[in-house]
């Protein structure tokens, strides 16, 4: 790997593009060449997952609205297809309703370093152009595995939560360098196109604050929505606000750690293999990430805490992050209100420690119904749970050691007669280094749980098949990376909704 030290510039140094940290990410992209074979393995295994969670999501507001919206966008040919639907659309539409559907319900692949990711959310627009250009299952996944490595490598070394940025900007640029290696394109387009993607795609965090909206499954649609649009226009000769990252007005000295700002961005060798998403790691659980170990924790406790009724106090001793994000350390009071939204509760992890350790499971519907969330006996016990920030725990989340590297945190359970019950869990057992780690069967049940009453059996089969041939697969092909469901019912759930302007 090499390391590049990026920091602002001043517009009279005149910064060489080959030293900007666009061009250095426009070369990852275009220099992808021959891939790992385990990269690509990892790559089907997050198409599995993305279409998993797409096709449970197809009947939920936000996705069925993003759905409305991208077939109001019909092409004749080529297009794009669309998670529930037979219409071809134009592709950056149909990267916004499938985007839309692979986040809605917050539960595909994840990144956890200096800052937050969901790799995952590359593969729509990613998809979406593949069919729309004619490209080949190969082709794909070279975007895929290049589209990881840069995301990957902005979140290991640029943070944005702590500037209270979103993180899709990074995902903007991930995307946009994706689509560059897909299609093959010469360095000076990608290189323009992600600063486009970066410039537009650059919004605050309050997504993912206080009464958390819709908007949280939108963003990541949005930014891939518009890094084809970047692409589109570089393709054109179109140039960009640059340098996006360096400039004296730009993303570091006016979004980040301002005229001072000195980030180090590791990125591969040319002719190293590209294996970052290796790095990256799915849920078990239809939750934030850092909830993920805590569940599996709290299933732990369950028969060691007995009667809950008995519970005096919990505090959950855990990361910066996680106490900061969706814990107490929020200082949102919506985290503790029994009607707020889905989005909210899956973002309170005193809320999803209460409920997993009353029903010793987690349902990605049922753990966040509206009745589930006022039980009276929930209620009661979620308003006794707190975080603290425990510095060991902060530092283990930050470790580079991936061996020492850990998200989950320790429980303290005290009850009225003052028993004290604790317990520790560093990793979700899903994780590669947890106690059940995710393989390819893991990936397939999952597929089949969250499909079931979906798909079909054999439509099931069928795009399992289409998965596992991915790198075999013509252009004509790529639409059995799409499940077949009862479209007829899914378009009656849209006609019940109120029209908008498309």
């Amino acid at each position: 790997m090499i390391e590049h030290h990026v920091r602002v510039h001043p517009s009279a140094d005149r910064l060489p593009r080959e030293d900007q940290l666009a061009w250095k990410l426009a070369s990852v992209a275009t220099g992808t060449e021959e891939l790992d074979a385990d990269s690509t393995a990892m790559a089907v295994n997050r198409v599995i997952d993305n279409a998993s969670v797409a096709v449970a999501s197809l009947l939920r507001r936000p996705v069925a609205v993003a759905r409305a919206q991208a077939t109001a966008h019909r092409v004749a040919a080529p297009g794009a297809s669309v998670f529930g639907s037979r219409s071809r659309v134009s592709p950056e539409w149909a990267a916004w309703a499938n985007g839309t559907a692979v986040r809605e319900l917050d539960f595909h692949d994840t990144y956890l370093a200096a800052d937050y990711s969901h790799p995952g959310d590359n593969i729509p627009p990613l998809l979406a152009v593949a069919q729309h250009t004619g490209r080949t299952g190969a082709d794909l996944l070279r975007g895929i595995v290049a589209a990881y490595e840069i995301h990957v490598a902005l979140v290991k070394g640029i943070c944005l939560h702590e500037h209270r940025v979103d993180h899709v900007a990074h995902l903007s640029a991930a995307t946009a360098g994706g689509l560059g290696a897909l299609l093959r394109l010469p360095t000076e387009t990608v290189y323009q196109a992600v600063q486009q993607a970066v410039h537009t795609t650059t919004a605050t965090r309050q997504s993912r604050k206080g009464e958390i909206s819709s908007w949280k499954a939108y963003a990541p649609a949005f930014a891939g929505k518009a890094a084809i649009e970047a692409v589109d226009r570089a393709m054109r000769g179109e140039t960009s606000p640059s340098p996006v990252y360096e400039g004296e007005d730009g993303f570091l000295a006016w979004m980040l750690d301002g005229p001072e700002s000195d980030y180090t961005v590791l990125l591969p060798e040319p002719g190293e293999p590209r294996r970052a998403i290796l790095d990256t790691y799915t849920k078990e659980h239809s939750a934030e990430y850092q909830a993920q170990a805590i569940i599996d924790l709290a299933r732990r406790l369950r028969e060691k805490a007995g009667p809950l009724e008995r519970v005096r106090s919990i505090v959950l001793h855990t990361s910066h992050h996680t106490h900061h994000v969706i814990g107490s350390g929020a200082n949102d009071p919506q985290k503790y209100d029994p009607t707020a939204s889905r989005e909210t509760l899956d973002h309170s992890v005193p809320y999803i420690f209460a409920v997993a350790l009353e029903d010793g499971t987690w349902h990605h519907e049922r753990s966040y119904a509206p009745d589930r969330a006022r039980r009276p006996g929930t209620v009661e016990l979620w308003q006794k749970i707190t975080t603290v920030e425990d510095p060991a725990w902060t530092r283990r989340y930050h470790d580079p050691d991936p061996e020492r590297r850990a998200f989950g945190g320790r429980a303290v359970i005290t009850l009225t007669d003052g028993t004290v019950i604790e317990d520790e869990l560093a990793l979700a057992d899903a994780h590669p280094a947890g106690a059940r780690p995710f393989d390819r069967p893991a990936y397939t049940g999952k597929f089949r749980t969250l499909a079931e009453g979906v798909v079909t059996r054999s439509a099931q089969d069928a795009f399992l098949d289409s998965a596992a041939r991915l790198a075999e697969l013509s252009a004509a092909d790529l639409g059995g990376l799409f499940p077949a469901v009862d479209t007829e019912a899914v378009a009656a759930f849209d006609a019940s909704l109120p029209k908008g302007l498309f």
